[in-house]
């Protein structure tokens, strides 16, 4: 068992090539192999968005506050596989995120 004290790791920013807009990463707890499981509090101001991605195993998306927009093209808490987290593909524009049906055109 690991213990971590509330406040005890700093918040980092979104990094600017997986993100557009201010957004803050807090990763209450990340493991090491042979862990598959990870975590992260993602914190997005007024029209901050994430790029397109992939997770290998899926990923659950639990929303605490506000709403937020997500898409699932045929077919936080993330596995690993291989260790990758993610795959990250393009950014958002912002004539897609502007865009009410949702909808990814390629």
């Amino acid at each position: 068992m690991q213990t971590t004290r509330s406040g005890s790791q700093p918040s980092s920013k979104g990094p600017v090539d997986w993100f557009t807009g201010s957004v803050r990463i807090d990763s209450p707890f990340q493991r090491n192999a042979p862990a598959r499981v990870g975590g992260a509090i993602v914190t997005f101001e007024p029209g901050a968005r994430t790029a397109w991605h992939t997770h290998p195993l899926g990923q659950t998306l639990i929303v605490t506050t506000g709403c937020g927009r997500v898409q699932r093209e045929g077919g936080a808490i993330a596995e690993m596989l291989d260790g990758k987290v993610v795959e990250w593909l393009e950014k958002v524009t912002d004539e897609q995120y502007g865009d009410d049906r949702g909808v990814r055109e390629k």
